[in-house]
């Protein structure tokens, strides 16, 4: 949306960013993915992950990104993208959390890498220049971080902390005199670790997706080889299922409101009954019968969903090709259930997305090899969950969160 800001100066970067990322593909990727919102509330602009839908926005302030030509504007948007293959927005967070060192340092990680060192504004954080001019291009931050820490020591040792264009603290200024990144940071460390364990696996999904549009047409733009394998690095790895599993059960959750006379009305009490709340989620899980589901995932799954059953309550969905509704049961919260396979044959994932779109649930949850094609859209949130092996070699691509289990 747009926002008129104090300076009469309205900017809307969503109707730019396609034509500023025409040559960065897969910028353009992530950016699609991305919401971004026009904010006055900060000075420049900054990625973050929003506390209560766990996805990534990027805000900017709009009198500050209009002043900028083009190709800083470009190299603003890589900039916080790079963020987010990094890691810097969730789980990247050095010991200690945030600091003025880290801001630094995770800022020098990006704008030295090609296609970004020559389009980032001149108040960024640049190896090579002004106050960085002894610090190599194309590190990583925790290195920029270690050498950070040194200088400031070194400094410290000489009696020199506000000589040159440091801050006065022993440590060197971002070279606009803040001795701060040049964007906003401030909602890294405020978010809880489920909450970050989620967006995370997001933005894996959002990663593959630009890597395989990249890869496909032949034009990672001005992404390096080196980086590509970064890239890729980042998405071979895994989350804690468990956690994951448990935090999407408790987001699901929704209040049931009944009344009752043994609980007080606070505005009008002895008039009206009070109102209970109980928090209570209602998952459907659907579980793929089909052969290639191994016993071992299933054990391990059903497992896990014994010791959720204390706060929600779940509707196993056996399905392959059709669902098995003689075979379908509901699982009451503190119930105690073994696994078991009662079908087998193909796999069709519109049928239990049907099963479950004609019913009242909060959240799908699918155990699956994720080997057939791309179902309908689901009506509540949904999550899929399968093994290592078919977590690399899924038959489609999806926004929502995917899970490998890790045996």
């Amino acid at each position: 949306m747009t926002t008129e800001t104090d300076t009469n100066v309205a900017f809307d970067l969503n109707l730019h960013t396609y034509r500023l990322l025409a040559a960065e593909p897969f910028f353009a990727a992530i950016s699609r993915q991305v919401h971004k919102e026009a904010s006055t509330a900060i000075p420049t602009a900054g990625v973050r992950i929003n506390k209560e839908s766990g996805q990534y926005e990027m805000l900017y302030n709009p009198a500050f990104m209009a002043s900028l030509p083009d190709n800083e504007k470009i190299g603003v948007l890589m900039h916080e993208f790079y963020h987010l293959v990094f890691d810097h927005v969730a789980t990247r967070l050095p010991e200690g959390g945030m600091s003025k060192q880290w801001n630094i340092a995770t800022d020098l990680a990006i704008n030295g890498l090609p296609g970004v060192i020559d389009k980032i504004p001149a108040i960024g954080c640049i190896p090579g220049k002004g106050p960085f001019a002894t610090y190599p291009a194309e590190q990583s931050a925790d290195y920029y971080m270690e050498r950070l820490k040194q200088d400031k020591e070194q400094s410290q040792q000489d009696g020199d902390g506000d000589k040159g264009e440091g801050d006065g603290n022993g440590e060197p200024s971002d070279g606009n005199g803040s001795g701060d990144s040049f964007d906003d940071h401030s909602g890294w460390g405020d978010v809880s670790d489920d909450v970050k364990a989620m967006a995370g696996e997001r933005m894996k999904e959002i990663l593959k997706g630009a890597a395989n549009e990249a890869a496909k047409g032949n034009n990672w733009g001005s992404v390096s080889s080196s980086m590509r394998e970064t890239i890729m690095e980042r998405l071979r790895t895994y989350v804690d299922w468990r956690s994951m599993l448990r935090y999407f059960v408790k987001v699901s959750q929704r209040a049931d409101k009944t009344a009752t006379i043994r609980k007080l009305n606070k505005r009008y009490p002895r008039i009206h009954a009070g109102r209970k709340v109980q928090r209570v989620a209602n998952i459907a899980v659907s579980i793929d019968q089909s052969g290639s589901v191994d016993d071992t995932m299933l054990a391990m799954f059903f497992n896990e969903l014994n010791k959720l059953s204390d706060i929600a309550t779940f509707t196993v969905v056996p399905f392959d090709t059709v669902v098995g509704d003689d075979k379908v049961f509901v699982w009451k919260k503190g119930q105690t259930r073994k696994w078991e396979r009662v079908m087998c044959g193909g796999t069709d994932f519109n049928a239990p997305t049907k099963w479950v779109n004609e019913r009242d649930f909060d959240g799908h949850i699918v155990l699956t090899d994720m080997c057939a094609p791309k179902p309908i859209a689901s009506k509540c949130k949904r999550m899929w969950m399968t093994n290592k092996q078919n977590f690399d070699s899924r038959y489609f691509q999806t926004s929502e969160i995917v899970v490998a289990i890790d045996k």
